[in-house]
């Protein structure tokens, strides 16, 4: 299997990535690779999901392939189109930030979740800050391209997204952290009481964790605690209500485990 790391921080290249290890970082993996764990009774991976598909009550049904729709999706066999993208609304929401320019951008719509998810969240005691949320194709290539440089196209599909492929350029997703910035991008991160409030509580504001546990073989990428996905509130509580795990699997689309 190819890459299995969709989403970091931009600002460094790391060093290359060991073969086989998988690594948790989120399209441009931390500099040590990480093995993710989680208890033994999650969720086995899918390889093939069966079609699910939103429920009949939900109001409004959207676009799987237009970059402003929030169910637009973005894995290893659906790249962006237009590949250059930029959505037309990129706002910088009232949040606590860990990050500085195009990073702190999402689009308008997910920005204003994100507001009310946040504060929810500090209400019950829990800080989480933006940690990285929207990224340019240019951005993309310039990240891609060093790890190609450093170490090959191999392993740099198994750190970083190709350009065009990430869920980030659209704007509908971000990566979080904890507001002390512990186990930023690493798996630990999944017991900080950041992650467990968004696992237990996203969907509320119609947020997904988009990568989550055992199911690399459908989304391509090995559990990702921190990044969160907007799809709207009716679609994210019908996931939740039925237990459905990932977009592939709800939208009735293939496994996407490698690029085509």
């Amino acid at each position: 299997m190819a890459a299995l790391a969709a989403c970091t921080p931009d600002s460094a290249l790391p060093s290359p990535v060991a073969a086989n290890a998988p690594t948790g970082a989120s399209e441009a993996s931390p500099s040590s690779p990480a093995v993710l764990a989680e208890p033994s009774t999650a969720a086995p991976a899918v390889a093939a999901p069966t079609s699910a598909s939103p429920s009949s009550a939900i109001s409004t049904q959207y676009s799987l392939t237009d970059p402003t729709s929030q169910w637009v999706i973005v894995n290893k066999h659906r790249p962006l189109a237009p590949q250059n993208f930029v959505p037309p609304d990129l706002v910088q929401p009232d949040v606590r930030l860990a990050v500085s320019g195009e990073a702190a951008l999402l689009n308008s719509t997910t920005a204003a979740a994100t507001e009310k998810m946040f504060s929810a969240a500090a209400a019950e005691g829990v800080i989480l800050a933006l940690a990285s949320g929207y990224r340019s194709y240019s951005t993309q290539i310039v990240t891609y391209n060093g790890y190609v440089n450093s170490s090959g196209q191999a392993a740099a599909d198994r750190a970083s997204a190709r350009p065009g492929y990430s869920e980030h350029q659209t704007g509908w997703s971000f990566d979080i952290s904890d507001g002390g910035g512990a186990c930023s991008f690493q798996p630990c991160f999944a017991e900080q009481p950041a992650a467990v409030w968004a696992k237990a509580n996203a969907y509320k504001f119609g947020f997904v964790v988009r990568y989550p546990w055992m199911f690399h073989e459908t989304t391509g990428y090995f559990y990702e605690s921190w990044h969160l996905r907007f799809i709207g509130l009716e679609a994210a509580t019908d996931m939740a209500t039925r237990g459905i795990e990932t977009l592939e699997e709800y939208f009735g689309l293939d496994a996407a485990p490698d690029y085509l």
